[in-house]
């Protein structure tokens, strides 16, 4: 059965830092591009970064580069997401996100977590 279980989200000060963990249990997981998407209060869910199956690779969306760092651990099934200098804006459910395909676009592939919420106070 395939599952992602997303951890590590609270309530921060802006200015701090978290981390969020994703737990994945998708058969052989270097196999997977890993994902973090959000989704704000009222809006859609957005792309925040990526990460290739080795994790030479990543990218990120505009708004957090620089700021946010992704990361895996293939031999604990684990993709990361190191926050710092969060921001309000980046109040969200955060969302792991893993697909078998080299790009993001056949959205019937992508495996969801449940998300996790940051919060993330003036």
């Amino acid at each position: 059965q395939v599952q992602l279980v997303e951890s590590g989200g609270g309530l921060v000060q802006a200015g701090g830092s978290l981390r969020l963990s994703c737990l994945a249990s998708v058969g052989t997981f270097s196999d997977y591009r890993m994902g973090w998407f959000r989704r704000a209060p009222g809006k859609e869910r957005e792309f925040v970064a990526t990460i290739n199956r080795s994790g030479g690779i990543t990218y990120y969306t505009n708004s957090v580069s620089g700021r946010f760092n992704i990361s895996r651990d293939n031999a604990k099934n684990t993709v990361y997401l190191q926050m710092f200098s969060l921001k309000p804006e980046d109040t969200a459910v955060y969302y792991c996100a893993a697909t078998p395909r080299a790009v993001w676009n056949y959205t019937a592939s992508i495996i969801w977590g449940q998300g996790t919420q940051v919060t993330v106070s003036s």
